[in-house]
């Protein structure tokens, strides 16, 4: 249940002035004005006033249902923000293509395809953009899986610790290339509430939580 919305017609009001120069009071002022200095044996049309009040009205309950959404908003980021914490040590899968590689790790690189491969090629790289080792597999299926880096470049030489990213290419039974995509997956290790929106931390990666696509148990 949500609590504490209210119809601030004061705010709609000022909101309303600072607009259009003009509130619900202002108006009114003029429209009373208007009807006392009319000329008698020509008055004004009362459709034509009735069609300005009506829009007039219009206007500031858009205003006030304005302010009652962005209520709801923030009570739903804040919710939001306090449910991100349960994630802390669930196993999530993100959309995202960064690595960190630390001492002795060796991390789960994750990937989805389309459609159903016969070769598919892992490339990563170092912060330079340079290819340091392609992971390949066999025929796979298509959909989410995973594989592990043991940290190494194509010579086995062990690479210095940091940040790595990685893309993935899917090749069909005629040997066209398509695009496949990279995946984030590890443990929620720390959530962070700052900012717009929550980010959870994967793999020493932060991550905004509107990328995560899947949540399981510890």
């Amino acid at each position: 249940m949500v609590n504490g919305i209210t119809t601030d017609t004061s705010t709609a009001a000022a909101a309303m002035k600072k607009a259009t120069g003009m509130n619900k009071d202002d108006f009114l002022k003029l429209f009373v004005t208007q009807l006392q200095n009319q000329d008698p044996l020509n008055p004004a049309d009362s459709t034509e006033f009735i069609g300005q009040l009506a829009q007039l009205t219009q206007v500031e309950q858009a205003y006030n249902t304005n302010s009652n959404l962005s209520t709801i908003i923030d009570l739903f980021n804040g919710a939001s923000s306090l449910s991100s914490v349960s994630y802390i040590g669930k196993t999530v899968t993100a959309n995202g293509d960064l690595i960190k590689l630390a001492g002795g790790s060796q991390p789960t690189l994750g990937y989805r395809l389309a459609a159903n491969a016969e070769k598919v090629a892992i490339d990563i790289k170092d912060i330079s953009g340079t290819v340091v080792r392609t992971l390949t597999l066999g025929s796979t299926q298509a959909g989410d899986g995973t594989i592990a880096w043991d940290g190494r470049d194509g010579k086995g030489n062990t690479l210095p610790e940091g940040r790595y990213t990685f893309s993935v290419t899917g090749f069909n039974a005629e040997g066209e290339k398509f695009q496949g995509y990279s995946l984030l997956t590890g443990t929620v290790e720390a959530v962070n509430l700052e900012g717009e929106e929550p980010h959870v931390t994967v793999g020493g990666i932060s991550v905004p939580l509107g990328n995560v696509l899947s949540v399981k148990g510890a």
